[in-house]
């Protein structure tokens, strides 16, 4: 059964470690997940696509198993990027209000002003997300529509990307056959799934670890404040485990998710591990400290960094709600506790919601970003707009239009 066509949303999480495949169905009380399709990742490193092959196979295996488990055809996506490349800064604009009353036309001006700014050639603004509007001195204000003044200001946090990746993203999914509906920011997405609207009014920062990189989204006064992308991932644990214990890649992920811990304190001092060894070596008998020893050090200095960048972003202070932590990696055993004692903030996991459906496939902090990229199309189909039609500015349009001739 194919449906018509603006019911359905997809979700694509392209990640380092798995490519994860929402679809979505929207009802008249909110989205309902029908399908999802996960495959393991071959084709990234630290959120950036490094072999465009293995990439695309990937992609193709999810959507397939999506596609099946949800009864229809998937032809346009909401595609996640995130990588070292991501930069995030703040900007404002001004423009006079050309009836004396706020319109939508002087809207769009005064996001056009604060996007007016001197970026390279090899960067691409992905994300104009305004945090507030000023009308002649009075600040806070979130609807400025209809509203009487002469001077409106706008104050917004813009997101760029590097234009390659960005294309890598779009160019391997046009070789699946599907065409990118919009690229988003996989912090933001993930926010869009596990935040409640009262966190982000007191103020609190999103982290989301996955297997290559470390995203946050510190959100305050109901907007997005500071985003970043830290290089560093569940990926860097398991490699700390094979290089440590002296065993294959495969199997020190299978270690880390079934015996990973972050505090070796609360463990028996007499529990013991069995580790395969590697080139046929008879496996070994070790007691799980030793596992937990490598890996709190890493957790350590990996929620350290989140810790730095939470400082540099001047937001310390303004953190009411504490941070939440999201994504495959904060499965692992007494990662909160270790991120309350570094961060000193409260800490929780959080959970994807706001979705119906097939709840129970998507409960779990890895689908954390695929489910928020649902969320995020469907406020975006709401407006119905596509990346190729009035995108961020015409240069995204006219630059993607002229290199999908140039694929096909």
């Amino acid at each position: 059964m194919a449906q018509k066509k603006g019911e359905i949303v997809v979700g694509l999480d392209i990640g380092t470690t798995k490519i994860c495949c929402i679809v979505g169905e929207v009802t008249p009380d909110g989205i309902d997940v029908i399908g999802i399709g996960t495959h393991p990742s071959r084709g990234l490193r630290k959120g950036v696509v490094i072999n465009i092959e293995a990439t695309v196979s990937s992609i193709h295996k999810a959507v397939e198993e999506a596609e099946l488990m949800a009864g229809a055809e998937i032809s346009a996506v909401y595609a996640g990027i995130a990588g070292g490349h991501i930069r995030g800064f703040n900007s404002q604009g001004v423009v006079a209000v050309k009836d004396k009353e706020v319109k939508q036309g002087d809207l769009e001006r005064v996001l056009d002003a604060a996007r007016a700014i001197n970026i390279p050639q090899d960067r691409e603004i992905l994300h104009v997300l305004p945090q507030e509007y000023i009308i002649d001195e009075q600040d806070g204000i979130r609807e400025p529509l209809g509203m009487s003044g002469v001077r409106l200001e706008a104050k917004v946090h813009i997101v760029t990307a590097a234009v390659s990746s960005a294309q890598n993203i779009v160019k391997c999914c046009g070789r699946t056959g599907l065409a990118v509906a919009d690229i988003v920011l996989e912090p933001l997405a993930s926010a869009e799934a596990v935040l409640a609207d009262e966190e982000k009014e007191l103020g609190v920062a999103l982290v989301d670890i996955g297997g290559g990189t470390t995203d946050l989204a510190i959100f305050s006064g109901g907007a997005i404040q500071h985003t970043s992308v830290i290089p560093l991932g569940g990926n860097h644990l398991t490699n700390d485990i094979a290089v440590g214990l002296r065993t294959p890649m495969v199997e020190a992920e299978k270690i880390k998710v079934k015996f990973g811990s972050a505090q070796s304190a609360s463990l028996d001092k007499d529990d013991t591990i069995e580790v395969p060894s590697v080139g046929g070596r008879a496996p070994r008998v070790l007691n799980r400290r030793v596992l937990c020893e490598i890996i709190e050090p890493r957790v350590e200095e990996l929620f350290q960094l989140v810790h730095r960048e939470i400082e540099k972003a001047g937001q310390q202070d303004l953190l009411a709600s504490g941070a939440v932590l999201t994504g495959g990696c904060t499965n692992l055993h007494g990662m909160p506790e270790l991120a309350e004692e570094v961060l000193g903030l409260p800490v929780r996991r959080g959970l994807p919601r706001g979705v119906g459906g097939l709840t129970d496939v998507v409960k779990s902090p890895q689908h954390a970003t695929a489910v928020g990229l649902l969320l995020y199309g469907a406020k975006q189909g709401k407006e119905n707009r596509a990346y190729l039609g009035a995108g961020d500015g015409a240069s995204i349009r006219e630059r993607f239009l002229s290199w999908v001739k140039e694929l096909f």
